[in-house]
């Protein structure tokens, strides 16, 4: 779960006490969320902070992806080290039965999947914190990106869900 920060495009996934992301968790939706998908992706330095808070296992019940050059096995035997290409990847999982994939972040590997042309939606949170700072949330690069809404949803604790294809050029 990740807030949206005061500075545009910055994500931050740290900071709030895990009541509070409990809290957001229940109310905006995500358990809703979490049923659709059935494949998660990570990138190195996101696992690698899963690992510090002590969840080397990825999401229960999904297929778990890190996408990472050097690390060569992961701290758990349900987790998948992905090291080829984005676009042959990608594919590949597109074309195996399933649910939705969940591109979790980081920063570097969403811009990999974008600039490879593999994100069809975001859905994005805005949460009704201000944190002043905080982690991109797409790695910059010169990049222009047209976004349709497909929905918005507001929920009692001001939670607002943003629901965008990517517009195809």
């Amino acid at each position: 779960m990740a807030d949206l920060a005061a500075k545009a495009g910055r994500v931050h996934s740290t900071g709030l006490p895990i009541f509070r992301l409990r809290q957001i968790y229940d109310a905006a939706g995500m358990a809703a969320f979490y049923r659709s998908i059935d494949t998660s992706i990570l990138g190195r330095k996101a696992y690698d902070l899963s690992v510090k808070f002590g969840l080397p296992d990825g999401y229960a019940g999904k297929k778990n992806y890190v996408f990472s050059r050097t690390l060569a096995e992961a701290a758990s035997p349900k987790v998948s080290i992905a090291s080829e290409d984005v676009r042959v990847f990608a594919e590949r999982l597109r074309s195996e039965k399933g649910k939705h994939i969940w591109l979790v972040g980081g920063a570097e590997v969403v811009a990999a999947f974008l600039d490879s042309g593999q994100v069809d939606e975001f859905i994005i949170h805005v949460i009704p914190t201000m944190i002043g700072d905080g982690i991109p949330l797409v790695a910059p690069r010169h990049r222009d990106l047209g976004l349709k809404l497909l929905a918005t949803k507001k929920f009692p604790d001001g939670v607002v869900k943003l629901h965008y294809a990517i517009r195809v050029k």
